[in-house]
């Protein structure tokens, strides 16, 4: 019977336990078969690569909306971030230790657009166990990742564009992979607002 134990230790149903840190970490091969059947299922219902970079895309949108509420509620007890570096910050350490368990490896602001800031990760966990076939040229399974950020940004007020790019390095057989934030204007105007 649930909720009924030996002693004064009870167990609890699932709905009734706290939501408290819990154990973190999924097992990277459950995890890599999981991708894996995610990217083949999309790939058969589509006609061109940017058409399954946007399906990954779409994915990750509605997993960032709830790494968001998880993350608010456990790590900012359930307060909201209003500022655009605050927000970055945000995604490129908690949010990333929590997906990744580790820090990003860089948060920069693009030099061309003050609008633009890029997350970049030297071996991204979900290009890590994807070999993409030649005829599919640059695929990038970032995009996933790219729509998990989009879904934090856009659930926190900071609409965006995000997208996933390769790019080279000088010296390593793989390129890193950049996730390029472009914000919409509103987000700017509420920045300069808020001085």
């Amino acid at each position: 019977m649930i909720g009924v134990g030996r002693g004064s230790k009870q167990l609890l149903n699932v709905v009734d336990r706290p939501l408290g840190k819990g154990k973190n970490e999924v097992s990277l091969s459950a995890f890599a078969f999981l991708f894996s059947e995610l990217v083949q299922y999309s790939q058969t219902r589509v006609e061109n690569i940017a058409e399954l970079e946007r399906r990954l895309e779409d994915a990750g949108v509605g997993v960032g909306l709830r790494i968001l509420e998880l993350l608010c509620h456990r790590e900012k007890a359930n307060r909201r971030e209003t500022r655009l570096l605050g927000i970055l910050s945000f995604v490129h350490s908690t949010v990333w230790r929590c997906l990744f368990g580790k820090v990003a490896d860089s948060l920069e602001k693009g030099t061309e657009h003050e609008d633009e800031y890029m997350i970049s990760e030297r071996e991204l966990l979900v290009n890590r166990f994807i070999s993409v076939p030649k005829d599919m040229g640059a695929f990038n399974c970032g995009a996933f990742v790219a729509g998990i950020v989009k879904g934090i940004l856009d659930g926190a007020g900071f609409p965006a564009r995000v997208s996933a790019h390769f790019v080279s390095v000088e010296g390593q057989a793989r390129p890193r992979t950049t996730i390029l934030i472009k914000f919409a204007e509103e987000v700017l105007q509420r920045e300069a607002r808020l001085g």
